[in-house]
């Protein structure tokens, strides 16, 4: 199902909780609603969507991933700056990001994953992670 995103700074700067098989149904709806706004959006995390909950969902190429309790277990010591925006706040901000990662997560089945991801996608994952630990950009 497609759900509203949340604009509200106040919810969206909690840190999320982690998520369990329960919460599979929400990951559902991230993808619905990130399908949704695939023309002018390439990640959502759960609390976009008014779930305090670690999820985050992702575009990378004409593929669509969800993540559960998405965790960053290794990161290139290289980094660059850029400028991003987000659906829940306006304009875009000047962030840092790294080069690469590699991270550990639970996939729509619960099952235990860890995949490295580099360039664009693994701009966008830490993204939504920043949102998952209430970090706004």
């Amino acid at each position: 199902m497609v759900r509203e995103i949340m604009r509200d700074e106040a919810f969206l700067s909690q840190k999320s909780a982690l998520a369990t098989k329960e919460d599979i149904a929400v990951a559902t709806d991230l993808l619905d609603t990130l399908k949704a706004h695939a023309h002018h959006c390439v990640g959502l995390a759960a609390n976009m969507i008014g779930e305090a909950k670690r999820i985050i969902a992702i575009k990378d190429g004409n593929a669509y991933l969800a993540m559960l309790n998405p965790e960053i277990v290794k990161k290139s010591a290289k980094t660059y700056k850029t400028k991003e925006g987000c659906l829940s706040l306006a304009g875009e901000r000047d962030t840092i990001r790294h080069d690469w990662l590699e991270v550990k997560y639970r996939d729509m089945d619960f099952r235990k994953q860890k995949q490295k991801f580099t360039g664009f996608t693994a701009q966008i994952i830490q993204h939504e992670i920043d949102h998952c630990e209430g970090i706004l950009i």
